[in-house]
């Protein structure tokens, strides 16, 4: 039987797959240090958790409006006013099912055959495969150390086209941890006005920044950039709620009011309960972001000065997220325990095989010259597996 086009054209998730691999081998005893999947491994803090098993002995799971309670919909408006210097009326946001699922909602809503969207590289492995499932084209526009791969305007202007319709824009970054400072973001933002595109800021992230960087949404740089973003955030970082499956998005009424058509016919509204236990995130006591986030802190400082330590491996301190994207090209042509490396993910295959370490190749990123480490797991799991990497590199 044979797939349509656009699906037979997407690709498999490169960080389910290493993770998938790493758990497999686990299950066959095999000891596994996981740096492969972004999921944080706190536990979800307890009054977010009660309110969900509230929402179940009070009945709450019947259908509730496609895009989300009320109540829920007005918490998040008052969330992006309060922490982001953003005014949206609960009818300019949809809830869904996970950011990942909002992303696709508003990409599929705006983009179409013959439409581009601007992609910067290395780059979250989901954004070119609901670019394809539109029907849409990605234009890749590579970043590097040198900018802490963030891309510039001139760079940005280059890429537009006629048929340029969006720029996903990801800050704090998955992978690569980067944070666009607000001096930046403004002059992204001329570009973006001037040449009449729109711009698509996965914020998910948000809460997790160190040395004092500062989070701020492209959209509060001014009224007209505003007039062209969706603002998409969630719960699965900041609230270790990967599970759950609860994101939103924010933006141009028109273009809401398209996602939640299409959510409509997709997966209805959310989750009744998750949203219960979302509401009580907003509205609850934020002490528990900033504990995960300090210790996520601690963890980041660790495993950039390790891999920093290593042969052949350099790493720029990422500024937010709990990524390390170290660049591991200068191993390329020589071999490791007796096997020829020529690319990323030959390096995380000998890690993974040999090392027993998961990592995740940069090639599922856009940019083979990088793997990526996650550091939500704990220090001692950092410490063991900076151990095995440096053994496996002598």
């Amino acid at each position: 039987m044979k797939l349509s086009r656009r699906i037979a054209a997407i690709s498999e998730s490169m960080t389910l797959a290493i993770s998938s691999k790493a758990r497999a081998m686990q299950a066959k005893g095999i000891d596994i240090i996981d740096f492969g999947v972004g999921e944080p491994d706190f536990d979800t803090p307890q009054h977010i958790k009660q309110a969900a098993i509230d929402a179940i002995n009070q009945g709450c799971t019947k259908y509730t409006p496609t895009p989300g309670t009320p109540e829920l919909r007005q918490a998040v408006a008052e969330k992006l006013k309060r922490d982001n210097a953003l005014d949206y009326p609960p009818a300019q946001i949809i809830v869904s099912c996970g950011a990942k699922h909002s992303l696709y909602n508003i990409i599929v809503a705006m983009c179409e055959e013959g439409d581009e969207v601007i992609i910067p590289a290395p780059y979250w492995v989901s954004y070119p495969e609901m670019v394809k499932a539109a029907g849409a084209q990605s234009v890749f526009v590579p970043t590097d150390e040198s900018t802490q791969f963030k891309i510039t305007p001139g760079q940005l202007a280059e890429a537009i086209t006629p048929r340029t319709k969006l720029l996903v824009l990801n800050s704090p970054s998955n992978p690569t941890g980067s944070v666009y400072a607000p001096a930046e973001l403004e002059q992204l933002a001329k570009v973006i006005v001037d040449r009449g595109i729109c711009v698509l800021s996965d914020e998910i992230y948000e809460a997790l920044v160190y040395d004092g960087t500062v989070h701020k949404s492209i959209a509060s740089v001014g009224p007209k950039i505003k007039e062209r973003t969706v603002v998409v955030n969630g719960f699965s970082k900041s609230y270790a709620m990967t599970g759950w499956r609860l994101g939103y998005a924010a933006g141009p009424k028109e273009i809401i009011n398209a996602a939640i058509q299409l959510q409509s016919h997709s997966t209805s509204n959310p989750c009744s309960i998750t949203q219960m236990a979302g509401l009580a995130a907003l509205k609850g006591d934020q002490a528990c972001v900033g504990q995960m986030t300090a210790e996520f802190n601690k963890r980041r400082k660790r495993i950039v000065q390790a891999l920093n330590a290593l042969p052949g491996i350099t790493c720029v301190e990422p500024k937010g997220a709990f990524y390390a994207l170290p660049n591991v090209s200068s191993w390329y042509g020589k071999q490791i325990k007796g096997r020829k490396i020529a690319s990323s993910m030959d390096f995380a295959s000998v890690c993974l095989e040999e090392g027993k370490i998961a990592v995740v190749p940069g090639s599922g990123f856009g940019d083979d010259r990088f793997v990526r480490f996650s550091y939500a797991t704990s220090i001692e799991h950092i410490n063991e597996g900076m151990r095995r990497l440096s053994e496996l590199l002598k």
